[in-house]
């Protein structure tokens, strides 16, 4: 990233693994990183932290934990950038989306991924959403 400021993004994840995978990754980016292995943390990391985007997880200490979260985050910051990604897709018959305005709506979200994802299709929604 060539940008002098460098974008911060908040990540949120009760799968240390994947969480770990994905702040390094970003990081080698260019990007500075806040994470949270819940809701609860990321709430408290929100009251002192303004990120330029957040990505959270859908399941955590609670099976909506993310969707609460987003709602948290829209409230306090509504132009801030929201990527849910989750396995709920392929693990059960729900369908989420943040594709039309509607789902946008309901899901406090400005894209929706489903797990396992592609680091260069995270990297290029994050890119997409840190630029609008």
């Amino acid at each position: 990233m060539s940008d002098v400021t460098k974008q911060t993004i908040l990540l949120v994840d009760d799968d240390y693994d994947f969480l770990t995978q994905l702040d390094i990754r970003l990081k080698a980016e260019g990007f500075n990183t806040l994470t949270a292995e819940g809701q609860g943390p990321a709430e408290l990391l929100l009251e002192d932290h303004r990120p330029d985007l957040a990505i959270l997880d859908l399941m955590m200490e609670h099976q909506d934990g993310g969707f609460a979260l987003a709602y948290h985050i829209k409230r306090k910051y509504p132009d801030l950038p929201v990527i849910i990604v989750s396995g709920v897709n392929s693990e059960t018959s729900l369908k989420f989306d943040a594709a039309t305005e509607e789902e946008k709506s309901w899901v406090k979200a400005d894209v929706f991924l489903s797990k396992p994802i592609r680091f260069e299709q995270m990297l290029k929604e994050v890119n997409r959403l840190i630029k609008e």
